[in-house]
């Protein structure tokens, strides 16, 4: 999704063109889809989500220009860079020129000059961090802040590269044919990019966007020019071409969920791919960059994609497009945008995994943050929407807990009494009664026990750009900000949206908590019963839960308590438990952790755990010799 386009909601209309897709996709399901494994790589990843235009600028002479704007005409002869640590909502000249709201006036036009070399001079930081894979939102050329309207899909965004006018310049003479396709300097700087991720061991998948593009993009650009004699006319959804004998222009096309900036891709007649000229240049594409000197060795080129909208595309195209993806590198990911059950999904298009929102955040929102569910709803949630992926599946399944499309996780903290569903009253757009401020230290100490959490649950963990920093903002655009880097200073927050009133809050890398994400990365990738291990529920409370992961006849346990107060988790068994010992306690002021609990009453003994308000402790078996179960009061 993108910043400027409406979102969909569950009620909306199902659009012609998607039920076509539709009744393909299920014509195509009677074949059985054998769904592909998983790269080992991908079921041991912890991700890291670069949003490339705010996470680092490296190069300023390359910044974005007024005329690079989607529409310059928008704005005044005055507009400028954002300055990167400036109050994000402190408002520039040119703003306040367009209008007096933050939000409509002027901060979808700012830049503030994120590039490639600015995530090539950061590469350590994401190295030191523990991450093992890179998933960039859109690098290719588009105008907009976000890529998700490409002018191409061939090339890297000029004003990512270090020379913006040479490379436009450069690609004039191009055509539709990939031998006449060039490689310019932000596109050999992001192959350079792509070397030093490798060197480290870290793997580089980028967003593919392959249901619209801009209108901008070179087809869509021929299209407009030529009507209906231009070669590529049938790439796009025209509705209705331009009357030559007539002063108004009568041309029009469909815009993805109706937002005209955003053309969408036309199908074959029977809905069941897209157009097979659409195709083959797409195909063209992933060619290039997964393998980009054409020698048949991929390992100069990215390690996967994550796909837009994938199930507005149809079916039939997903299946030959992944099919070409493992035949160019069978170790390459493929990671479908799904927020609902994506299991069937999955098998039906060949695709190896999906953002899993459904399996974790919106189950964890439900319970952790706004109290909506208890600990046992959360726990069959959560098991059950496991399962139902093959087992090869689940430790692949992309763990999200906030992305661009969704307010950050401590921010949804701060705003749980809102009690809505995840990404939902996600920010002042939608409710003026949402908070715009910085954590306070309990709802720190929450997002402290859910990154715990993540990072002991089946599925690869997603970090999103920032939250390790301690960066906080609603959703898009706030959820957009500039990073946070310990080498900069930035002005204190002391403005609001929309009439709001804040106290001031300062921004500044957290390092305390960039050290607690280091440690839950390092336990888990230290850990294979946690990367790997089968998933059951052992206890539940109304604010709190115990997971055991298990493999191979070694197991460990997993407590989650969400709530304000201590809480004792009752261990089922006729016997004394098995004792277990803790290796990871999520917040550092919890003090000493029994390893097992016992609670007394006239007729038995009852044995648990005791865990502190707002924490995850993951225990691993111990020794009973060395252990004996504490009282419930000690």
């Amino acid at each position: 999704m993108t910043d400027s386009a409406p979102t969909p909601s569950a009620s909306t209309t199902t659009c012609p063109r998607r039920a076509l897709a539709l009744a393909g996709a299920l014509l195509l399901a009677a074949a059985p889809l054998a769904q592909p494994s998983p790269p080992e790589w991908a079921q041991d990843a912890v991700w890291y989500q670069i949003f490339p235009e705010r996470f680092a600028n490296g190069d300023p002479s390359n910044d974005p220009t007024r005329a690079s704007l989607e529409w310059p005409e928008n704005v005044g002869e005055d507009w400028a860079v954002t300055p990167w640590t400036a109050d994000w909502y402190r408002r520039a000249p040119w703003e306040e020129a367009r209008g007096e709201d933050f939000y409509d006036d002027g901060v979808f036009d700012r830049r503030l000059g994120g590039d490639l070399q600015g995530v090539l001079d950061r590469v350590g930081y994401l190295d030191s961090l523990g991450v093992t894979a890179v998933y960039f939102n859109p690098v290719f050329w588009a105008a907009s802040l976000h890529k998700y309207d490409a002018t191409s899909y061939h090339h890297i965004d000029p004003f990512f590269g270090p020379d913006p006018e040479g490379d436009i310049a450069l690609v004039e003479g191009e055509t539709a044919d990939p031998e006449t396709w060039v490689w310019t300097s932000a596109d050999r700087l992001f192959l350079d990019l792509v070397d030093a991720f490798h060197d480290r061991g870290i793997r580089v998948v980028v967003d593919g966007v392959f249901n619209h593009t801009g209108t901008r993009f070179w087809a869509f650009d021929d299209v407009r020019r030529n009507q209906r004699a231009s070669p590529v006319a049938d790439w796009y959804e025209v509705t209705a071409w331009d009357d030559p004998s007539t002063q108004a222009d009568e041309f029009d096309w469909t815009g993805w969920w109706g937002f005209k900036p955003l053309a969408v891709l036309a199908n074959n007649e029977a809905g069941t791919d897209l157009h097979p000229d659409v195709k083959a240049h797409v195909f063209d594409a992933t060619r290039r960059w997964m393998d980009p000197d054409g020698d048949g060795d991929p390992s100069d080129g990215i390690d996967g994609w994550r796909l837009d909208v994938a199930n507005e595309v149809p079916d039939g195209f997903w299946r030959d497009w992944t099919a070409l993806v493992a035949e160019i590198n069978p170790d390459a990911v493929t990671v479908a945008e799904e927020w609902g059950d994506a299991a069937p999904y999955l098998e039906r298009t060949g695709f190896h995994s999906t953002m899993n929102y459904h399996a974790l955040v919106i189950p964890l929102d439900a319970f952790a943050f706004d109290g909506r569910i208890d600990g046992a709803t959360f726990a069959d949630e959560v098991t059950s929407r496991f399962a139902s992926f093959p087992e090869a599946t689940r430790p692949a399944l992309m763990n999200v807990l906030a992305s661009h499309d969704t307010d950050r996780l401590a921010s949804m903290i701060v705003n749980g009494g809102l009690g809505a569903n995840y990404d939902r009253l996600a920010g002042p757009r939608d409710t003026l009664a949402y908070l715009v401020r910085a954590p306070r230290r309990a709802e720190r100490d929450l997002q402290r026990a859910v990154v715990a959490l993540q990072m002991a649950m089946p599925g690869a963990p997603h970090v999103y750009y920032g939250d390790e920093a301690g960066m906080w903002g609603a959703d898009d655009p706030d959820d957009r900000k500039p990073m946070v880097w310990p080498d900069l200073d930035y002005e204190s927050e002391s403005r609001a949206p929309r009439g709001l009133t804040r106290e001031p809050d300062p921004v500044a890398f957290d390092s305390t908590l960039f050290r607690f994400y280091q440690r839950a990365i390092a336990l888990r990738q230290s850990d294979v019963v946690l990367r790997r291990g089968d998933l059951a529920t052992l206890a539940t409370a109304d604010r709190a839960v115990a997971f055991e992961r298990s493999l191979g006849g070694d197991r460990r346990v997993v407590a989650f308590n969400a709530g304000d107060e201590s809480v004792f988790l009752e261990l089922s068994s006729d016997a004394v438990p098995e004792p277990l010992t803790p290796v990871f306690v999520s917040r550092d002021d919890a003090g000493p952790i029994p390893s097992l609990v016992a609670a007394l009453d006239e007729e038995r003994a009852t044995y648990g755990l005791r865990v502190p308000p707002r924490t995850t402790v993951v225990y691993r078996p111990a020794d009973p010799t060395d252990v004996r179960p504490r009282g419930l009061d000690e």
